[in-house]
């Protein structure tokens, strides 16, 4: 699987052992910045990576910042993307089972390293149920969207 991973700085501690433990599971990792602790605006990484994942260019994404929350509400802007901040193990695996989540968000100032690591792994391992009653809520997310989208500009 192709994971995308973006982060500002508040997030970037994060970033490499998770970059360490994706590739140890096999996976191949687009990182979409920051490289650095210097501040940086967390709305332009979390679109980098829902935008990777729209295009196909990634199966899904992580993005990092102090709370997750702010590159959350951004992830989700972009159109299919279904983006969550879990701070714990169930939300995460629920999430993907339940919620076809596609984009997993982490703060890094509320969880530390292990238990960042923990969630990955449970996130990474859970697949869509393709549950009939949880094909027909994703799908009535993705109807919601789809009524707030623009036409495309000719």
């Amino acid at each position: 699987m192709k994971i995308a991973i973006g982060t500002d700085h508040a997030g970037f501690s994060l970033k490499a052992p998770i970059v360490k433990e994706l590739t140890s599971l096999g996976h191949e990792v687009l990182d979409l910045g920051t490289d650095s602790e210097e501040s940086v605006d967390y709305p332009d990484y979390a679109q980098a990576v829902a935008e990777a994942v729209m295009r196909g260019e990634a199966d899904r994404g992580i993005v990092l910042c102090g709370s997750g929350v702010g590159g959350c509400v951004a992830a989700n802007k972009v159109p299919g993307v279904r983006a969550a901040t879990c701070h714990d193990t169930f939300s995460a695996h629920q999430g993907v089972e339940d919620d076809d989540l596609n984009v997993l968000c982490l703060g890094a100032r509320v969880v530390g390293e292990q238990l960042a690591l923990e969630i990955v792994r449970a996130w990474d391992k859970a697949r869509f149920s393709e549950a009939e009653r949880h094909k027909r809520r994703v799908g009535k997310i993705a109807a919601i969207e789809s009524q707030y989208l623009r036409e495309p500009a000719k």
